[in-house]
This record gives structure tokens, sequence and C-alpha cells, in this order.
């Protein structure tokens, strides 16, 4: 069964960037969200088993999502793509329950990196 991916950024070249950052032989699914009200709608449908989510986005920004999967036990693993790189930003986001936080633009090797740290990427 592949993993769903989840990109969920305002900005359509953002997204693609991090889609052609994604490791070419992970078997997955990628899908696409422009803001956190659909990117919460995909996680509900189940097309965000892994979720890279950008904090500022219109209708409900990355920390509002990141409540809305906690409150509501929403099953994803959320890694944080981000230009704010503010201290402050990545312990807000780690105790709403993300992963990783990573500094955009996001890299191959970067995304390889925390793939691998957190278990997400094995045996490709």
């Amino acid at each position: 069964m592949n993993l769903n991916v989840l990109i969920c950024d305002d900005s359509s070249f953002a997204r693609k960037q991090m889609a052609r950052a994604l490791p070419p032989e992970w078997n997955v699914e990628v899908h696409f969200a422009g803001d956190g009200v659909e990117g919460v709608s995909a996680i509900r449908e189940g097309k965000g088993d892994v979720v890279f989510l950008d904090l500022t986005m219109p209708n409900l920004d990355g920390y509002g999502v990141l409540e809305t999967i906690r409150r509501d036990d929403l099953p994803a693993m959320v890694i944080v793509v981000s230009g704010d790189i503010q201290p402050d930003a990545q312990e807000r986001v780690k105790a709403l329950g993300a992963m990783a936080f990573i500094k955009k633009p996001i890299d191959a090797g970067k995304a390889r990196d925390v793939l691998t740290e957190y278990g997400i990427l094995t045996g490709v």
C-alpha cells in the first residue's frame, strides 16, 4: 500500500518544489492543498499520511491545521516546511505535534534525511 503524501502550501511554486524534493524512488501518492482548510479536508479524506505543511497560508494557517489535527486526533505525520525560522515558531509547531521543522527552500537531501530520521523512508 502506498503512503499518501500531502503538500499543503499556498504557493504553487513551493508545492512543486517540495514535490520535486521527494525521493524519486519513494513509492507514494502525492496530493496538494492550497491552504489549511483544503489541507484538513484532504487529511480527513485519507490523503495525508505524511504532510508537508507551510505555516503562513490564507483561510487556515499551519498552526490552525496542527491544532485541528491534534484536537480531532487525525492520523497525520506532519513535517513543517516554512521560511519562518524563528525559534519560537519551531517550538510552537513541535508543541502542537509536528515531527520536524525544515527551512524553506527544501532540498532533496534534507527531505531524505528527515524522512529517514523519523523512519518514514525505509527499504527504498
